[in-house]
């Protein structure tokens, strides 16, 4: 700090010594100058103005010093009113200064040890370390990778993260192919390997959504993510539908999850009581089992959210009601799968605990079909609430293994609420959110208005190449333009040719979008917040130090996705359960029954089994 205000205010004040020292000389060749008069002692300091100069120590003499000091400072004033007066001239600039990134730029940003970076390119680094000792050099970690099918968003930029292993991994994972490539890799560097599996159930472990809700504002935040990606593809419709359905699923879900017990605080149970609910259009007084519930428990807890939540939805009439439940039927028609309902019965995601040590979480989706896509949206809802929430109630506000979300295919796996809000303040909880898109378009149609917002908290973004327009016209005018020279050449002809020849300047963008759309495959484009934009090589996963331990690279390293699941609930050390003993004493006969059971025709018999 003492060194940057020397350079500011000392250095440049230097000269001035000099002309200090200049201006004491002529004094005293003024002072001993022969004559008494202005203009004689004027015209007499030129013959004595050489033994002025002929010693460099000044005099002792006040007026010598006088005049010196007053030289200077007349001359300091004329120099500052010409620079505040000065016309401002930027050569070579004169259009626009943009110019590509170099390795001097990006050196500040990069962790000495490569372990300690995000791979952003071939080239370029960036810190994992968001408090550096310089401020000034501070990133967040988001970043936006835009790049069309096939321009290497998973070989190129994700796989190579996985492999740094140096934070917990939340991975949207279509096909499953990252899991199988680095899966082993990850077990071997100590990570926990968790999957959600919605291309196959029999191969993913369980996830329970109710079991991450503790408090009311946790219904709140869950039906609306829930309602937000049940949508379907045409527009929500009349929000008086949407509004009845969020009264009855709040007090349903706090039914469940603050008066059920633990074994049925699942999506199951919910499916269920929504099923059970008859209602007939032309009997308001009519009591199912459910209204009987909510009765029970208002003579108990009159003030209970539940209850406050249920009795508005009550005020419906029977054939209002009847349509409501229609609708939440319809909405939550996927949970009424068998093989979904086995999955989320309970949880083994522990979604909230990715930051206490390393994980590595995988979200395993179709590409070709998107009907299980919006639990990973609902995951990311709650996901990101439970970190911030963990940070700041265990952890002091950063969570001690720095959590990386991956999300692939980000525009085709649902919407999280709020998410220009949350990208905005994970940061400093030691959260980090990669958006995959394949046009920049894509997220504009899922966040409106809120993507400039979202893109905005993105301190770099990666253009992998495509040929979307949007995309292309967008970065072209963010790379800015550069001067450059042009020259013209002219030629008159008639009785007498006259050639010409002019040099004149012009603004030419740094990138034109026709250069866009026919970048080099193997390039990339990085643009990091408060730099220069860099054209640089994409990254060779194969030069990484950790490739040879890929599956690629070779096949018995491979993950063997069975190994994780067990269908067996394990039981806590702190849960009551009841030990049956069983007599199989008679199970040939049982066995008979239930095989004439199964075979049993009504047509032929309907007597048989009265």
């Amino acid at each position: 700090m003492r060194t940057d205000k020397i350079r500011q205010y000392l250095l440049p004040n230097i000269p001035y010594l000099f002309i200090f020292w200049c201006c004491i000389k002529l004094g005293t060749a003024y002072r001993l100058a022969a004559g008494t008069g202005f203009g004689e002692k004027l015209i007499g300091s030129i013959k004595t103005i050489g033994p002025a100069f002929g010693t460099i120590a000044p005099g002792f003499v006040g007026f010598d010093w006088l005049v010196g000091l007053a030289g200077a400072v007349i001359i300091r004033l004329v120099v500052y009113y010409k620079i505040k007066n000065a016309k401002k001239f930027r050569k070579d600039v004169e259009y626009g200064s943009a110019r590509w990134g170099t390795a001097k730029d990006i050196k500040p940003f990069i962790d000495p040890v490569f372990k300690n970076n995000v791979i952003l390119t071939g080239t370029e680094f960036l810190t994992m370390n968001t408090r550096p000792k310089n401020p000034a050099n501070s990133r967040n970690l988001n970043c936006c990778i835009i790049g069309s099918s096939g321009s290497g968003k998973t070989r190129f930029w994700l796989t190579p993260q996985l492999l740094q292993a140096h934070s917990s991994y939340v991975v949207v994972d279509p096909k499953g192919g990252i899991l199988e490539k680095v899966g082993s890799f990850l077990k071997r560097q100590g990570y926990g390997i968790k999957v959600f599996n919605s291309i196959d159930f029999s191969k993913s472990m369980h996830y329970n959504p109710l079991s991450y809700i503790k408090t009311e504002s946790d219904i709140l935040k869950f039906v609306n993510a829930l309602i937000t990606n049940t949508r379907g593809d045409g527009k929500e419709g009349d929000e008086f539908w949407t509004k009845s359905e969020t009264l009855l699923y709040c007090a349903l879900i706090a039914y469940i999850v603050f008066e059920g017990p633990e074994e049925e605080r699942n999506m199951n149970t919910l499916v269920d009581m929504i099923g059970s609910m008859e209602v007939k259009e032309d009997d308001d007084n009519f009591k199912n089992a459910v209204d009987y519930m909510f009765m029970g428990l208002e003579k108990r807890k009159p003030n209970h959210f539940a209850i406050r939540q249920y009795k508005k939805y009550k005020l419906a009439s029977g054939k209002t009601a009847k349509s409501i439940l229609i609708s939440c039927g319809a909405r939550l028609a996927p949970f009424d799968i068998p093989q979904l309902r086995e999955i989320m019965s309970y949880d083994e995601l522990a979604l909230d605990r990715m930051g206490d040590r390393k994980t590595a979480t995988f979200f395993i989706i179709s590409d070709t079909d998107n009907t299980y896509n919006f639990i990973v949206a609902l995951a990311f809802s709650q996901m990101f609430n439970l970190l911030c929430e963990r940070a700041d109630n265990k952890y002091n506000g950063r969570l001690p293994h720095h959590v990386r979300v991956l999300w692939d295919e980000a525009a085709n796996t649902g919407q999280v609420p709020q998410l220009e809000k949350l990208v905005a303040v994970i940061r400093s909880r030691e959260i980090s959110l990669c958006l995959f898109l394949q046009a920049q378009s894509q997220l504009k149609s899922l966040y409106k208005d809120n993507a400039e917002t979202i893109m905005g908290n993105m301190d770099s973004v990666i253009f992998l190449g495509g040929r979307e327009h949007t995309t292309v016209k967008e970065l072209s005018e963010a790379l800015g333009k550069e001067t450059i020279s042009m020259y013209t050449e002219s030629m008159t002809r008639g009785v007498q040719q006259s050639h010409g020849q002019n040099l004149q300047r012009l603004g030419k963008e740094l990138m034109t979008v026709d250069e866009l759309t026919t970048m080099d495959g193997s390039k990339c484009i990085l643009q990091l917040r408060g730099l220069r934009p860099f054209l640089s090589p994409k990254y060779d996963l194969k030069k990484h130090p950790c490739y040879k331990y890929t599956a690629e690279a070779d096949k018995r390293n491979g993950f063997d996705l069975s190994s994780l699941i067990n269908r067996r609930m394990e039981v806590k050390p702190d849960e009551t359960y009841t030990v049956y003993e069983v007599d199989a004493t008679g199970a040939d006969a049982a066995t008979d029954e239930d095989e004439d059971i199964l075979n049993y025709d009504d047509v032929d018999d309907p007597d048989a089994f009265a």
